[in-house]
């Protein structure tokens, strides 16, 4: 009796152990496969959303490139899971299987509670992991989005007769360089996004901020933002955020990507975005230049996220688009 009494709190924490990883969820509980390939070294996680019971039917692939922000793909709490793509992808799997890829060094499955703020993921500081930070670059995604279709496109479910890349805010800048870098790409659809570059996003939201006055001058103070980091563009320093090089990077104008493909674009904004006056500038353009390669729908009344505003200005979450 005395032995088992030693041994007892050893075989009470193995089990407790082995049942804690028994209830882990995995991304195949939810409904996805789960793939890796490596990246210069970088292990890569992928996400494919296939119609169930034709996993293994040969169908083009769909990629979206995810927008900003550390966050896990899959995010949980007890009420459930907050979508991975933010649309529903049930019609689309109908012909294509759809692919999304994690975000640098952050984990695939997160749960809420033990998130920060916007679901982001940080370290013990509170700060955003140094290693996604060295590579959270518009580079980076590109030339690692090429390696994941080349890897994809090896699979036997795969068809090769199409290859569309896809893109929301952030990621609709990430797809727009990939397709004019990728030349098997077929088709784009470039969602949310600004032509003119996120620095205009930036200065665009604190010239619309009320309090934007004489005393107070944030669209001013944003520019002054732009000057610093023009002085400062390889300068890796995330402590604020994004580095001043990613921000560089991601403020070159997509439009410069957008007006030299020619293959079929899809652009799509809300009216009540920031970025609605870009989109509506590099439209007309196209009708200018006569350009029958793009395809634009704006969807009228509703914000960056495509939810219609309440009479308070703010989304309302109530009905998803």
């Amino acid at each position: 009796m005395p032995y088992i009494m030693k041994i007892l709190p050893g075989i009470i924490i193995i089990l407790l152990t082995i049942n804690s990883f028994g209830q882990s969820k995995l991304p195949e509980d939810y409904g996805f496969r789960h793939l890796q390939t490596i990246y210069k070294g970088d292990t890569v996680d992928i996400l494919i959303k296939s119609k169930k019971g034709e996993e293994q039917k040969a169908k083009p692939l769909l990629l979206f490139c995810q927008g900003s922000l550390p966050q896990p793909l899959i995010k949980f709490d007890e009420q459930g899971v907050y979508g991975v793509f933010p649309f529903n992808p049930d019609s689309l799997t109908i012909d294509y299987h759809i692919a999304i890829v994690s975000k640098p060094f952050i984990p695939l499955i997160g749960e809420k509670k033990l998130l920060g703020k916007n679901f982001t993921f940080t370290d013990s500081t509170g700060s955003y992991p140094n290693k996604y930070s060295e590579r959270n670059l518009l580079d980076y995604y590109v030339r690692r989005n090429i390696e994941v279709v080349k890897y994809l496109q090896k699979q036997q479910w795969i068809s090769k007769n199409k290859l569309v890349v896809a893109g929301h805010s952030e990621g609709s800048t990430i797809a727009a360089k990939l397709a004019l870098s990728y030349t098997k790409i077929t088709h784009l659809i470039y969602s949310g996004g600004n032509p003119m570059g996120r620095i205009m996003s930036i200065i665009e939201q604190s010239r619309a901020i009320e309090t934007d006055t004489d005393s107070t001058r944030y669209g001013e103070e944003s520019i002054k933002y732009w000057q610093s980091i023009v002085r400062n563009k390889t300068d890796m320093n995330a402590s604020q955020g994004d580095t001043f090089r990613a921000t560089y990077e991601f403020s070159n104008p997509p439009k410069n990507y957008l007006e030299n493909l020619k293959i079929p674009v899809l652009i799509c904004y809300g009216t009540k975005d920031w970025n609605a006056p870009f989109n509506d500038y590099l439209r007309v353009n196209m009708i200018r230049k006569e350009k029958r390669n793009f395809t634009f729908k704006a969807y009228i009344g509703t914000d960056h996220n495509y939810f219609p505003l309440l009479p308070n200005g703010k989304p309302n979450f109530e009905i998803f688009n």
